[in-house]
């Protein structure tokens, strides 16, 4: 992985526990496009490496912008991230994306929940820029813990098109997101992001309008998984090399042991960064970034196994 030093040179406050970091190149380069919905690999001042969504303008040349939220549970991520002050320097990966904005698209519904609004406002940032049709739809506890209201309700890409829901209990978010559903049509596409519950009631309601796969998730959170049936398996390389996979290890890491070289990140199966292609057996899938149809074909190394009692793969 190729990491890149950035300075911060602002640091904002969004709400109590969300502080919003905006980066440059410590090299003084001009930064390409990135494709709206990516996130970046952010290794902080402890060496914890987390994943962040970009939610700057993904044609801006000078500057990213990432927004943290200091988790009660953080295993040290989030919390240095928020002991980080202007003129410090944090190493990023080059943008990856696995919530991409759908060609052919009538319009584009955007509903957030959260943090969750971070990768969605690079979409429509990107929307507003070609023209699309699109709506956001942005639920909050409350007002004083939603990021980025200020810049929802003044900016011209998002005031006529943001829709701000605070205080909304989650047992009335369902008939909300119904009554949104009602207007859509097959050809519209819907993202979402946000807490894992509130993301299962946004497709439970627009799965029905739009189909499955026109409603696009992304996860910030790994799967729970029970591991005590696991049993061991075969994994073999497109290049003829063949793995035991041992009940308590996953694939990316026997490989790893082995000396083949396979790009990772997060190890929680959330990043997609060691997605593999599957051209034999059955994958047990337990990522939290691949779509159905990714499935079809594709792996996470770091967290799936095998239902089969042989995979063979194709490493990317």
């Amino acid at each position: 992985m190729t990491n890149i030093l950035f300075r911060v040179v602002e640091i904002v406050d969004e709400t109590p526990d969300i502080r919003a970091l905006r980066l440059v190149r410590q090299d003084g380069q001009r930064l390409k496009p990135y494709q709206a919905g990516a996130h970046i690999d952010v290794v902080g001042p402890t060496g914890l490496l987390r994943q962040y969504s970009l939610c700057s303008p993904p044609d801006d040349p000078a500057s990213i912008l990432i927004a943290v939220k200091r988790e009660a549970e953080s295993r040290g991520g989030s919390a240095a991230l928020h002991e980080v002050r202007v003129g410090d320097h944090l190493k990023v990966s080059r943008p990856r994306n696995l919530l991409s904005i759908a060609d052919g698209a009538d319009q584009h519904v955007l509903v957030a929940g959260g943090i969750g609004v971070t990768p969605l406002l690079s979409m429509a940032y990107e929307l507003y820029a070609c023209g699309a049709d699109f709506q956001l739809h942005y639920f909050a506890r409350s007002r004083s813990e939603a990021a980025f209201v200020d810049l929802l309700e003044e900016r011209v890409e998002f005031r006529d098109r943001v829709r701000l829901h605070f205080g909304v209990p989650r047992a009335a978010q369902p008939a909300l997101f119904l009554e949104l559903a009602a207007s859509l049509t097959p050809a519209t596409h819907v993202y979402t992001c946000g807490p894992d519950g509130f993301m299962a009631q946004v497709i439970a309601a627009f799965a029905p309008a739009v189909g499955d796969e026109r409603v696009h998730v992304e996860h910030f959170v790994a799967a729970e998984v029970d591991t005590s049936s696991d049993r061991p398996f075969t994994v073999e390389l497109d290049t003829g090399e063949i793995f035991d996979v041992p009940a308590d290890r996953s694939i990316l890491a026997v490989l790893e042991e082995n000396g083949i070289e396979v790009f990772k990140s997060c190890e929680e199966g959330i990043c997609g960064s060691c997605v593999s292609g599957v051209l034999e057996g059955t994958p047990d899938h337990r990522d939290s970034c691949l779509t159905a149809a990714d499935r079809e074909h594709q792996m996470a190394l770091c967290v799936s196994r095998a239902l089969s009692d042989k995979l063979v793969i194709e490493l990317y």
